[in-house]
This record gives structure tokens, sequence and C-alpha cells, in this order.
């Protein structure tokens, strides 16, 4: 599928807008980490790492984290080792879930034509129906929103938040992978999912990237380990460190197709690229690392996945530091969680500051 802009066709005159992730935050929520299957045989780090990444969080943006009986005592015996307790900054909110991956079913926060903030509830079905059960996350999107005292939308398609990405001011990329997907919206073509993202998010410029995602992926091709814009004229993709990665084809061809793209867009982009670390296993199953899978926290400040990579590591958050000046660079260690198939942006759901 070559990648082009896509109309948005004709109903362009939706009232909402979807902020980019450097627009002030109000508040990122997460999920507690509690399912051991996510992790099989792997998870006794995995509380601890979280902690470390709440901890991370807390510095400068207050959290509400998704947590209800015995994961909510947990949650608090881990804080508590890292020395934070609940606070007007720090909630522990009694809402159950089957996963940690907050991204993927909680609800896009977004901007309507008065300036008020609404929920997008996108329908959840555990990235195409892969894990059972996925009930309990599938209802705490619309819990979320009432929580945040928020008007909830349903947003008509079944996606994951991570398969959003945007500059806040109408273009977004997308990986038809995941969109496009009989699991998740049998039946409905690349144009009419193009009009339900125009009609709920606001966008009017769709840029499907679709060369190939990390090996051990299972969302088929999340943007958000692919691909993601650092202001309105900088985009780092995700491309290989060595021609001998397994990953080398597929991410080189995102890479091409965001440079073709890059010069017919307007303002015009520049496509950096954002080496992954060298391949890593765990007990024979690819993981899937990448440094694109950073929380933005407002303007001025981000959160890094690093992996135990030193050389790579060091690389991504010295380029990253030379393309945001002025933002503070903040790796945070992902070794343990990236063994789920996620990050940081993967585990977190921001919800950006009233106007």
């Amino acid at each position: 599928m070559p990648v082009s802009p896509s109309s948005a066709g004709p109903s362009a005159s939706s009232s909402y807008r979807f902020p980019a992730e450097w627009e002030p935050c109000a508040a990122v929520w997460l999920a507690w980490p509690h399912n051991r299957g996510t992790w099989p045989g792997h998870f006794e780090s995995v509380p601890a790492a979280f902690a470390r990444f709440v901890l991370a969080i807390h510095e400068s943006t207050p959290l509400r984290i998704l947590a209800a009986g015995s994961v909510a005592e947990d949650c608090r015996e881990h804080l508590k080792r890292v020395g934070l307790v609940e606070s007007d900054s720090l909630q522990i909110v009694d809402i159950p879930t089957n996963d940690c991956w907050i991204r993927d079913y909680g609800p896009t926060f977004v901007f309507g034509s008065d300036g008020q903030r609404v929920a997008i509830n996108w329908h959840f079905n555990a990235w195409g129906g892969k894990y059972e059960p996925f009930d309990s996350d599938a209802a705490a999107g619309a819990k979320i929103a009432k929580i945040a005292g928020l008007k909830c939308l349903d947003g008509t398609l079944t996606l994951e938040g991570g398969a959003l990405e945007t500059d806040g001011a109408g273009r977004l990329l997308v990986n038809p992978g995941c969109l496009m997907d009989p699991a998740r919206n049998p039946g409905l073509s690349q144009e009419q999912i193009s009009q339900r993202l125009n009609q709920c998010l606001g966008v009017e410029e769709i840029v499907w990237i679709d060369g190939g995602a990390p090996a051990g992926d299972d969302t088929d091709g999340h943007i958000d380990q692919i691909a993601r814009f650092l202001d309105a004229e900088n985009v780092v993709c995700a491309v290989a460190g060595s021609e001998e990665d397994e990953n080398y084809p597929g991410l080189e061809a995102n890479f091409r197709q965001l440079r073709l793209w890059s010069r017919q867009t307007e303002p015009a982009v520049s496509v950096h690229r954002l080496p992954t670390p060298p391949p890593r296993q765990v007990d024979g199953a690819a993981v899937p690392q990448s440094y694109c899978n950073f929380l933005r926290l407002g303007p001025d400040r981000m959160l890094v996945p690093t992996f135990r990579s030193p050389v790579s590591d060091e690389r991504a958050l010295a380029l990253l530091r030379e393309l945001c000046p002025g933002v503070e660079i903040v790796g945070v260690d992902c070794f343990d969680i990236a063994w789920g198939l996620g990050a940081l942006h993967c585990a977190s759901c921001h919800e950006p500051a009233a106007i």
C-alpha cells in the first residue's frame, strides 16, 4: 500500500481537534501491572520497574493509576518503596483491568470547537482478539472519562490509542495493519476509516505507513513503535542499528515512505533516523524495543525508554536532546517492562490540560 495523504472526504467539517502530546498535560493515567501472562516467567521485577516509571512521571505530572482490590494494595506497597504515597497528585482509582497497556484501551482526548475536552472511547478487542479475557479493559475507557468529568463519545472504530500519532494540527500517522484488519474493522475501506478518524479527531491528512513493525510486535504495527512527531516539523523513525538485524528491511521501508511524504506535506517535515537497540530475545521470543515509544509530558519533558544497551541508549538520548532543545530528556529503564511487548507510551494514557 503506497504512502499518501488520505483525504478525510466530505465530512471534513469535524469540530474536534486531536492535540499533540507536547501540548500541556493535565495528568497521566496508568494501569498497575498484575497479569503474569503478559511477562510469562519474568513478572517479579515488573511492578518495581513500574514504580520507577511512576516516580519519573510524578516529578512533573499528576497521575491516576487504575488498580482494584489486591492489585491496589500491591500498587501502594511498591509505590511506598520508592517514597510515594497517595495524594492529590497521585491517585489510585478503583477500576479493574485485565492488563496494563492503557494507551490502547484508554480514551483518546480531543478538544471540541468550544475548547472543551472530550473523550473518544474506541472499541477494544485486545488487538484483534489475541488475548482473553479483555472485558475489564474494554470497559475502562468510559470509566476513565466519567472520573475525568468529560463527555464520552463512541469512536465507532475498533482500534487502539497506540495506533494514532498526530502533530496536533490535522496530520495523523497510522499503520494500515492495525486499522484495516478484518479482526478489528471488517468490511471497512481505507476511505471509510479515514472519514471516521476525521469525524472523531478532526484529522485531515492521514499518512499510511506500512513498511514493517519490529519483530515480536503483537499489535500488527502500532505507530508508537515506528514513528513519532517531535514537533510539527520533525519526525523520528525507528530504523535497525545494522543491516544484519532482521528488522532492517521493514524499518527502512517505513523510513523511505516517511521521507517521500515529508517532501509533499506542509509545513515540510524532516524525518530523522532513530536506531533501535540490538535485537533481543527472551525464552526464544523476540522482544520489540524502540526508542520511539517515549512519553512526552507536555512541552518541557520527555521520558524515553532505555534497554540496558549502553551504546544505543546513549545514542538515542543524545539525538533526542539535539532535536528537542529546551526539553528535559529522561531515560527510564524498560528492560523488564519491554518483555511484555511494550514500553512507556504503551503503558500510559496522557490527558491534555484544559484550555
